[in-house]
């Protein structure tokens, strides 16, 4: 066991929690512990480097009043829970439906299936982060829709960053929705704008039984010195749907596992996601969907920007078991470098052990087009604006699908700051998008 892996489970050793999650501390603190160390000869890391992480030292969430700023929050009608450093703050947080829970605020019924249900899809055995996630978890959110109903507006979770220490902060979010309920969830990551080394282990899983339906948005957008080791972990029913939108706008290292399993006939997975590293930041996404029966389908499309020196790391992967016929599952993955020392690594893949199946999968790679570059000069467009115009454009495409308006209006304005000042054009507007 690694240094900071030790010094990980004194701290969550040292934390206070509610007593009936002892059980699942403990098993993660003993899978945690188990793991060893990722290096370059772990196949889920091999093209990701944890040396800079190994070196941290960690401490406890500082608890301290931090308002977050208004301009940093989506504007909508949801019900808002803001998480500071990992920790609940009731001032800037909304009341919540009866479906809606903190760990710090369930009931009987509740504990028995955060109890029953946390951890069974974020498998701590397979995966690092959510052991530690598990052996550190202090709060979270618990999200029960019951048979035929409706949460009535968003759940909008906001967890925000502060302070220059090196912070362990873990977060969780269980929604289960019953036969023929409906949800949306948007978890948004984000930090002042201080210098941070912040490690944030944050883990999502989300149940969904037959004709169940969710609407899931996760926004990393956090401070370029942090660390986030995430996962979305989802398990669909019989006709289920899971329509995820995923954003990485970069950090000292952002990965992020998903992790879809289709285990009832007519289930259907849409994935789409954005990743813009720049600078020395790092993102990596590795996608795992796993069609175990038949009549399933699943579309999958994740563009990146790489710029400066940065790195990205997608690794999506699609299995189809053995009694999957009739599957059509569908992954994109197509990247645009904006520099000559900027690099990634893309590994799609297919496993198929079923003879009756649609499947399709690639990935491109490119350099801004010379000749197009050209072409937009020859119209009046000066080259760095011309170089805005083809990078937004690459992903414009998947902006344009995000489904909740407020959602989209919120990621133009940082996007267009992001291009803008990459290439010293601070004045163009985001809504000038749409004419480009």
């Amino acid at each position: 066991m690694g240094d900071l892996q030790t010094a990980a489970l004194k701290l969550a050793e040292t934390q206070s929690a509610p007593a009936w999650l002892d059980a699942v501390r403990r098993r993660g603190a003993e899978r945690f512990a188990a793991t060893p160390w990722p290096n370059r000869r772990t196949e889920n890391w091999k093209y990701t480097s944890l040396a800079g992480l190994a070196k941290k030292e960690l401490r406890l969430p500082e608890v301290q009043p931090v308002s977050v700023p208004e301009k940093d929050l989506i504007a909508l009608d949801a019900y808002k829970l803001v998480f500071v450093n990992g920790v609940l703050d009731q001032a800037q947080s909304d009341s919540l439906p009866d479906a809606v829970a903190t760990f710090a605020s369930v009931n009987e019924q509740q504990i028995e299936l955060v109890q029953s249900r946390l951890g069974a899809l974020a498998d701590s055995s397979q995966h690092l982060f959510a052991a530690l996630s598990e052996a550190a978890s202090t709060e979270g959110v618990v999200v029960h829709v019951t048979a035929g109903q409706k949460l009535d507006k968003p759940l909008y979770v906001v967890n925000y960053s502060s302070g220059e220490a090196a912070q362990l902060i873990a977060t969780r979010v269980l929604v289960v929705l019953g036969v023929g309920a409906e949800a949306e969830i948007i978890e948004q990551f984000i930090s002042s704008d201080a210098q941070q080394a912040n490690l944030v282990a944050a883990q999502t899983e989300i149940f969904l039984a037959d004709n169940a339906s969710v609407q899931h948005y996760r926004l990393n957008l956090e401070q370029e010195g942090i660390t986030h080791a995430g996962g979305v972990f989802v398990e669909l029913g019989r006709d289920a749907n899971f329509d995820g939108f995923a954003i990485a706008k970069g950090g000292e290292l952002i990965r992020n596992d998903y992790v879809l399993e289709h285990c009832g006939p007519g289930a259907h997975v849409e994935l789409q996601g954005v990743y813009m590293p720049r600078g020395q930041q790092v993102v990596d996404y590795h996608t795992n969907i796993k069609h175990r029966v038949a009549h399933c389908t699943s579309n999958e499309v994740f563009r990146g920007i790489i710029g400066d020196r940065a790195k990205a790391v997608f690794n999506g992967r699609i299995h189809i078991f053995e009694d999957a016929q009739k599957t059509l599952a569908e992954l994109s993955n197509k990247n645009l470098l904006t520099s000559n020392r900027a690099e990634i690594d893309t590994k799609p893949e297919l496993e198929i052990y079923a003879d009756d199946v649609k499947c399709a999968h690639g990935a491109t790679v490119a350099q801004l087009d010379d000749e197009a570059l050209y072409y937009l000069q020859t119209r009046g467009v000066s080259k760095e604006q011309a170089k805005v115009m083809m990078s937004f454009g690459f992903i414009n495409e998947l902006i344009q699908t995000i489904k909740n308006e407020a959602v989209m209006n919120y990621l133009l304005p940082i996007l267009a700051e992001q291009f803008g000042r990459e290439n010293e054009l601070l004045q163009l507007e985001a809504e000038s998008f749409d004419e480009l």
